[in-house]
């Protein structure tokens, strides 16, 4: 049992020691408010509740009681007290809140309290990682809860909300199953010969291992889209120079973000603005005018100006209605992902000489810019379904990718044991993601899966 045996070695000892300290820290943002919420996690959680409430309530059950210092008896406040046992808690350990109101004095004076009882006040994201310890949540959902309180758009929630809903974590949990299996049966196949196996084990592993590796690559090959949603979908504004793009970026962030002037050449450097837009995370960046010039600086806004165009998802190529043939700039872009923009249509009489498909505003008077805004919009809601479970983070991706690249590898392996290390090793890197790899998990299957010794 080679193979066996050197994963069985990899594998960590359980962690021995004394239990975990217990951990307070506020949940809610600093700041006066009307109700401020401090959280507790650890074996001294519900003393040090009713040692301030004077009893613990009943699990589960919100109960209004009267603070007091456990020291000096001193009252603190007027609060409701919640009690959660463990291991029916968010992080599995006992866990207890306190709703106080929000000043700043009296947040201060209930945490003082708990300092003096021996508390620890918590590391950022420690209550997540001990729920993650204790089997709560999944890598994935961990990092879900941090994306779900940062989400600035509709788009952002939804996304975090599937994740810690466990619909990512989930698929890669299946994933890492079958994965188990096809490894369990051909260590089995590989160590055991003697024994009553089916012959077409290794055919079939490696059949299943085609079909597994093919999965894989269609869920890498998303275009980067959950990533995108987290950070910002790019979006250029590009044109020739006094076409207004920077008054149309003014128009859609809500602000003078950009300096407007009639002088040509106004914008050098590209300047970004992160907005939301339909419930979509933008990041708008305008840039410099596509002309030919002599002037070095301005070469190097026309350089960056390209680079950003083609660096994006989306591109507004905006040019002044008057001159409808400067819309043959875009060109260089053609597709979906570039939409013509036909700006100053205040100053057209007549607009039946603008190309097929632009779309007419006027950035001085808004007129048409909700048009863009919902035209926009609809074409990102088109790339950035999130109905399916989407890659969010470059480590989920790195590892896949290891993953991916292991099950080719083993299916080009010319021995058994060869392959049987690359399935091993792709299991591993598909464990990385949420965080669940154990050896064990092996054994169990090869001797459920097989009568061997008989």
């Amino acid at each position: 049992m080679a193979v066996i045996a050197r994963s069985v070695a990899t594998k960590q000892s359980p962690e021995t020691g004394p239990p975990p300290d217990t951990i307070y820290a506020p949940a809610t943002a600093a700041g006066r408010a009307a109700i401020a919420i401090i959280r507790l996690s650890g074996p001294e959680a519900g003393p040090a509740l009713e040692a301030l409430a004077g009893s613990l309530p009943p699990p589960r059950v919100a109960r209004h009681v009267r603070l007091r210092d456990a020291g000096s008896g001193e009252e603190l406040d007027d609060a409701l007290a919640l009690w959660f046992p463990g291991p029916h808690s968010i992080t599995g350990e006992d866990v207890g809140e306190l709703h106080v109101h929000g000043s700043r004095a009296v947040i201060a004076a209930v945490m003082a309290a708990l300092r003096d009882q021996g508390l620890r006040l918590a590391e950022p994201g420690e209550f997540t990682r001990r729920a993650f310890l204790n089997g709560k949540l999944d890598l994935v959902q961990s990092e879900a809860v941090a994306d779900l309180a940062a989400a600035e758009t509709e788009a952002q929630r939804r996304q975090a909300l599937r994740q810690l809903d466990g619909h990512l974590g989930a698929l890669y949990r299946g994933w890492g199953e079958r994965l188990l299996r096809l490894l369990a049966h051909l260590e089995a196949a590989i160590d055991f010969p003697d024994e009553d196996l089916p012959p077409e084990i290794e055919a079939r592993v490696a059949a299943e291992t085609v079909e597994l590796a093919a999965e894989i690559a269609r869920h890498l090959a998303d275009g980067h889209r959950g990533e995108r949603l987290r950070d910002g979908i790019a979006v250029a504004i590009v044109g020739p120079p006094n076409a207004g793009k920077s008054s149309l970026l003014n128009q859609l962030v809500r602000r003078e973000a950009a300096i407007t002037s009639p002088i040509a050449g106004t914008t050098r450097d590209v300047i970004e603005v992160a907005i939301d837009l339909g419930g979509y995370p933008v990041v708008l960046a305008d840039t410099a005018g596509l002309r030919d010039s002599a002037d070095l600086v301005e070469q190097e806004g026309l350089r960056r100006a390209v680079a950003r165009a083609e660096a994006a998802e989306l591109r507004l190529f905006v040019f002044d209605a008057r001159c409808p043939a400067d819309a043959k700039g875009a060109a260089q872009w053609p597709g979906p992902d570039t939409l013509l923009v036909a700006n100053k249509i205040d100053l057209v009489a007549d607009r039946g000489g603008l190309p097929p498909g632009a779309l007419a505003l006027s950035a001085l008077t808004a007129e048409g810019v909700a048009e863009l805004v919902a035209a926009l919009a609809a074409r990102i809601a088109e790339t950035y379904d999130i109905a399916a479970p989407l890659l969010s983070r470059a480590r989920h991706r790195e590892a896949l990718e290891s993953t991916a690249k292991a099950l080719r590898r083993s299916l080009d392996a010319g021995l058994s044991e060869l392959r049987a290390e690359d399935l091993r090793l792709a299991w591993r890197s598909l464990g990385r993601v949420t965080g669940r790899v154990d050896v064990e998990d092996l054994l169990d299957v090869i001797f459920a899966d097989f009568c061997l010794g008989k």
